[in-house]
């Protein structure tokens, strides 16, 4: 694990994942029915539809998420886009429209709302996030921005 986990913190990986993992990701996940993501064999991970913020048309994204708490219906998203400059479209989508997101975990869809996490509850979530997930340190320190984080809850 600490090796995936020095990989995922190199420049070249930043370079070239976001082009391969979200597009095996989504091809899995649709030929399993929703039953399997790839990325979730070394992080939890979830499949985020979200309408888009400019267009309204539905944006569906893989992602890797900290679940929260005991009881399934609460995730913490990180927008760390693989370390790289920008902040990911999904978080604008989240942003602009909070209410109308869906995650698909294990198969089952759920309807969830999203909350930008600021403040001190963004610094306490943001240091359970480095424990769970050390690489992310990693992408902070190469960013100007500060990397969102969202949590997700049942509606």
């Amino acid at each position: 694990m600490r090796l995936v986990q020095w990989v995922s913190a190199t420049r070249a990986f930043a370079r070239t994942a976001p082009h391969v993992v979200p597009v095996l990701d989504r091809a899995v996940h649709r030929l399993t029915r929703g039953k399997v993501l790839l990325s979730a064999r070394m992080l939890p991970g979830l499949v985020l539809t979200v309408p888009g913020a400019r267009t309204g048309r539905p944006r569906t994204t893989p992602l890797a998420c900290m679940p929260e708490g005991k009881v399934e219906g609460a995730w913490i998203l990180v927008g760390s886009n693989f370390g790289r400059t920008g902040h990911p479209a999904w978080t604008a989508n989240l942003l602009a429209r909070p209410d109308e997101a869906v995650v698909n975990w294990r198969g089952r869809d759920i309807p969830v709302r999203a909350t930008l996490l600021e403040g001190e509850e963004r610094a306490r979530v943001w240091e359970a996030a480095l424990v769970f997930w050390p690489p992310y340190a990693a992408y902070q320190r190469r960013l100007e921005r500060e990397i969102r984080l969202f949590r997700l809850e049942r509606r």
